[in-house]
């Protein structure tokens, strides 16, 4: 019997094995497909290296607005062979890391429950004294409309598998992977029509904040909110789109791709979970501890994209390194260190969360105030010529602490870190701002959102 089984060989179930390597070489990680990780085969990394084509090629276009009258012939042929040959990169080092471990801790192929204690792996059957179960996820996609559609619905799985930019790409979906590679596509010349079920475009709960991003990417994405397709059907090397608009008039679209990004299910529904607990039938509702990650009172333990409300790369990594002690432990179950909130979502400009949303917050009735700048008139993003969106801090009332923040601005990926940890060290307002600010910069931004906040309080008290 092995002291532990990681099941699932993703960012989670790696940071997993090399914890558990520490402190046992009694182990097995079983993984079914490639020893890579979703982040470098098919969602962080490509995608980023797609966005930062489409970034500098729209700067270009947009250099007027620095002082530049450039003449843009751009040919983005090439653009999806350094998308694959980058993420090659990337995987080629995952990969390389993996075959280094010993050859007897891995197994390749599907796992599935028989009892709390053993799985059977192509055929065979391993026990342990404890499982942790890091599977991943898949894209969501409606079989049906694929056996109509064929290779023209793809997933955000496959999107960086195209050889050529498509001319004309709808995405079904508004989410964080639909905006970041709808805005992306745009930028490099791609028609593209964006289907919303909602008003909602990324992650941001302001209803400021949300009203300044679908104003801004409407002014040049075609997002269709509120309107999902009615009928697809395959048309030649296309696909046809009929909706109605929000006249209630009938519409016709024709595209070449059909990109479905409407979110990933979890893959523990392919453990046969209910085979240790009958309870465990419908995996949207297993009885999984947020704080310990174990799933009911069983030795067994649930991280990464299998079940995260944060499916973020730096989260799986760090909950598959720390359930380890619960999984080696068992019954001795301790919750997991906790880390301080952060979301980024790579659009242009980026949108992010640091700590606590305004939603969250409001939520939880927490007395607080919201200090806010706009970007329109700051000065190093006037510089930049990137003067779009805003900030908005949040400062609970009593103790002054910053409890959260979110952005809508130029290189909020930089920003959001910064106020992440922050929060992290439960700093004050007063404390914030007692620090430097080098002028010009758009921490300069930052600063007078947080003298926003300082008035309201100040206001407040008198």
């Amino acid at each position: 019997m092995y002291d532990l089984i990681i099941i699932g060989a993703g960012t989670a179930g790696i940071s997993a094995y090399k914890e558990a390597r520490k402190h046992t070489n009694n182990l097995r990680i079983i993984n079914d497909g490639a020893w890579d990780t979703t982040c470098a085969r098919v969602g962080c990394m490509p995608s980023k290296i797609l966005i930062s084509t489409a970034n500098q090629l729209h700067d270009a276009h947009h250099a007027d607005r620095v002082g530049l009258n450039l003449k843009i012939d751009a040919d983005t042929s090439q653009v999806m062979q350094h998308v694959q040959t980058l993420r090659d990169r990337f995987t080629a080092s995952v990969i390389k890391d993996v075959e280094s471990w010993h050859p007897e801790h891995k197994t390749s192929g599907q796992a599935k429950f028989i009892n709390a204690n053993t799985i059977d792996v192509n055929g065979e059957q391993l026990q342990a004294k404890a499982f942790i179960l890091a599977v991943g996820s898949s894209p969501n996609i409606d079989q049906d409309q694929k056996k109509i559609l064929g290779d023209r619905l793809i997933t955000t799985d496959e999107v960086f598998e195209l050889p050529y930019l498509p001319k004309r790409l709808a995405v079904i979906g508004s989410g964080v992977i639909a905006i970041e590679l709808a805005v992306a596509m745009h930028q490099l010349g791609v028609d593209v029509t964006v289907f919303a079920r909602s008003r909602k475009v990324g992650i941001l709960s302001s209803e400021h904040l949300q009203t300044l991003a679908q104003a801004h990417f409407s002014q040049s994405v075609n997002i269709l909110f509120e309107t999902l397709p009615e009928s697809m059907s395959r048309d030649g090397d296309g696909v046809t789109i009929e909706y109605q608009d929000q006249q209630g008039q009938s519409q016709s679209i024709k595209v070449d791709y059909v990109l479905s990004a409407t979110g990933r299910s979890s893959l523990l529904s392919t453990l046969d979970l209910h085979k240790v607990d009958a309870i465990f039938q419908d995996i949207k509702k297993l009885p999984i501890n947020h704080d310990s990650k174990q799933l009911g009172d069983y030795p067994l333990f649930v991280v990464g994209d299998a079940f995260s409300q944060n499916p973020i790369q730096h989260v799986a990594a760090f909950t598959g390194k720390h359930v380890v002690q619960n999984a080696l432990n068992y019954p001795d179950i301790q919750a997991l260190p906790k880390l301080s909130p952060l979301a980024i979502i790579f659009s242009n400009p980026q949108m992010a969360i640091a700590g606590q949303s305004k939603k969250e917050l409001e939520q939880q009735h927490i007395d607080f105030v919201t200090g806010i700048q706009s970007f329109e008139k700051q000065g190093r993003a006037l510089t930049l010529g990137k003067n779009v969106g805003a900030i908005e801090v949040y400062i609970e009332k009593s103790s002054q602490r910053l409890l959260g923040a979110e952005l809508f601005v130029e290189s909020a990926e930089h920003l959001a870190h910064m106020l992440s940890w922050m929060i992290a060290e439960q700093v004050t307002l007063a404390d914030i701002l007692d620090r430097p600010y080098y002028h010009p910069t758009l921490e300069e931004g930052l600063r007078s959102a947080l003298k926003h906040a300082r008035r309201q309080l100040r206001a407040d008290s008198e």
